[in-house]
């Protein structure tokens, strides 16, 4: 059934989006200023359940492309994020009928709402993912034959291109470099789909999964309960570790945030490795966790999700894990998200239920 969001769901959607996105995404801030903007400038999205879009509709997922690191500074506008959106329908030649979330993270929750209520178009209630991934052809319907391109981007400054590519990796590869030198952060839109692609593709109920995490953290907090143990429940997951961050190595490199940070619990420390998203928990030598799965950081106390980029030493933090999407651990997939493809010398660990088991590969 369609929904409506307005700015007074906004905080509670940018707030379940940042726990989604995995440490990744962008600072759900920004995001949830830019989004509550718009939608008091241009009113109410609809958001539509992929059973009730069209057939015949052209759905394209809108998003920032970069470091999010760099986003702190580099805030877009609002002329910014649905340019990419009009180069598209120029070059496509019909009308674009409904925006998606390429990933439901941080920010990128939120541009795409953004979007949605400055075109007057219908927002889809999916995303790409399911959580968040660090490059462009890291989405399901890359899995599906569903092409990145044409993929339109823009940046602060006005300049506006459109890429038309061999495979989704070309076009991660060349819009990374564009990205790079327009400041390490873009707006695109891209991977035109129909409406039965997008049904098959995308994951189902993202929005609404965000806005149910976000109250579900409001609630606890105002009763006086553990906001942690609502959010595990409600993803079905369960507490990696608890501790204080005492050491963060941080750098943006190639359009990315890479680093690792170190959690010291009361007998043991934890490593976390990441690439704008979380993608490796170790302990004593372990693997506890590994991408495709979440790695989430929250406050100990209140729940609130931290990014890669908030991480500070002294933050009292839980980490918390869940499964992904099942479409995610096929033998394909984890060619393209699983540790791996990042260089790590890791197998891929699949959590299942209370423990993780090292992935069985074809």
């Amino acid at each position: 059934m369609s929904w409506q969001i307005t700015a007074a769901e906004i905080s509670d959607l940018a707030r379940g989006a940042a726990v989604l996105g995995t440490g990744g995404g962008g600072d759900p801030y920004i995001g949830a200023l830019l989004a509550s903007a718009a939608l008091q400038e241009y009113g109410a999205v609809t958001v539509v359940p992929l059973d009730e879009v069209p057939t015949d509709a052209v759905v394209l997922t809108v998003a920032m492309m970069g470091a999010p690191t760099v986003m702190v500074e580099k805030l877009p506008s609002l002329d910014e994020v649905i340019s990419p959106v009009r180069a598209l329908n120029a070059y496509l030649g019909r009308p674009v009928t409904h925006i998606a979330c390429a990933e439901i993270g941080g920010v990128n929750s939120t541009i795409p709402i953004a979007a949605a209520a400055a075109l007057g178009l219908p927002l889809l209630d999916a995303d790409g993912m399911g959580r968040a991934f660090p490059e462009l052809q890291m989405v399901l319907p890359t899995l599906y034959g569903i092409n990145a391109s044409p993929l339109a981007f823009s940046d602060e400054k006005g300049n506006v291109g459109v890429l038309q590519t061999v495979d989704n990796s070309w076009t991660e590869r060349i819009a990374r470099v564009a990205c790079v030198e327009m400041g390490c952060s873009v707006m695109i839109a891209g991977f035109p789909m129909s409406g039965d692609q997008a049904r098959e593709s995308l994951v189902p109920g993202s929005l609404t999964q965000c806005v149910e995490i976000g109250q579900e953290i409001t609630a606890a907090r105002n009763e006086k309960s553990d906001p942690v143990e609502r959010i595990v429940t409600l993803l079905g997951g369960r507490e990696l570790f608890a501790g204080k961050v005492v050491d963060v190595q941080r750098a943006t490199t190639t359009g990315f945030a890479r680093g690792r940070a170190r959690i010291d619990g009361t007998e043991s420390s934890l490593i976390l490795s990441f690439q704008n998203e979380h993608l490796i928990a170790e302990s004593d030598g372990q693997t506890l966790v590994t991408t495709p799965d979440l790695i989430m950081v929250v406050e100990h106390d209140t729940g609130e999700p931290i990014t890669t980029e908030g991480l500070r030493y002294g933050q009292r933090v839980r980490v918390i894990t869940a499964p992904s999407d099942k479409r995610w651990h096929s033998t394909e997939a984890l060619a393209m998200v699983g540790p791996g493809y990042f260089g790590y010398d890791v197998p891929p660990h699949r959590f299942d239920g209370t423990i993780t088991v090292v992935e069985e590969l074809a």
